[in-house]
């Protein structure tokens, strides 16, 4: 499923309610993984992003196939390239401070530029929900050699 929004308006949380009980329809899934990919146009521009900025939010599965895609469902593939991967634990509110890390600190001081294909986390099953404190997942950031 998919939906255009910004940090300020931000409707991720209503999206995933209404895949979470839906995933079993889609069929020729890999695992169980979920993915949560984030699509910028254009590329993210981090000095030009602000809570206003809109983009596309995807609540995704693996597939080996798009034989059937159940009804109000889309097919998405994500672009092969380089990815950065960090590990993220801690509720989503408290995010922002390890984006900081990633764009401000880590991403300035690499060999590396981000690349302009989709931000996507994975959440596996060390990830318990948006505001449990324990809640683990990866983060997967497009890169390219500077």
């Amino acid at each position: 499923m998919r939906i255009s929004t910004s940090l300020s308006e931000d409707d991720t949380v209503a999206m995933w309610q209404r895949f979470m009980p839906r995933r079993k329809e889609v069929s020729k899934r890999v695992d169980e993984l979920l993915y949560s990919v984030q699509v910028f146009k254009g590329g993210l521009d981090v000095e030009e992003f602000t809570p206003k900025t809109v983009f596309e939010k995807w609540a995704t599965m693996e597939v080996s196939a798009f034989e059937t895609i159940p009804e109000g469902m889309h097919s998405f593939t994500l672009p092969a390239g380089l990815y950065a991967v960090f590990v993220y634990k801690g509720p989503s509110s408290a995010f922002f401070e390890a984006a900081q890390y990633i764009y401000g600190s880590w991403l300035p001081n690499s060999v590396y530029e981000l690349d302009k294909r989709p931000h996507f986390d994975v959440m596996g099953n060390k990830y318990l929900g948006p505001n449990n404190p324990e809640s683990e997942e990866e983060i997967w950031v497009p890169v390219q050699l500077k």
